[in-house]
């Protein structure tokens, strides 16, 4: 569990979310399912996305740089993608 791994309290996690604590002690306590928007802020206060959230495996953590990355790559068109790639793979062959 997230909150385990980071130490983190409900309340600390209520606050990095901007959420009620009791909209967070609500889905831990009484088990209720929350909805999009309220499991979008508590994704947004880890620091990862909806889809690592509902990934299986190793998370990694959404950082400002990846998250400015990921944000600029959605806008490109399929041709620009192709190209930001071909540049990072050269990146990496040189080292």
């Amino acid at each position: 569990m997230l909150l385990e791994e980071r130490g983190w309290s409900e309340y600390r996690l209520a606050k990095e979310c901007r959420l009620s604590e009791s909209t967070i002690a609500n889905i831990f306590r009484r088990n209720s399912i929350p909805s999009i928007p309220t499991l979008e802020a508590i994704c947004s206060g880890f620091g990862i996305t909806l889809s690592q959230f509902f990934a299986e495996g190793e998370m990694t953590e959404l950082t400002p740089q990846l998250r400015e990355l990921f944000d600029n790559w959605v806008t490109l068109t399929p041709e620009q993608k192709d190209a930001v790639l071909a540049v990072m793979k050269a990146f990496h062959s040189d080292t």
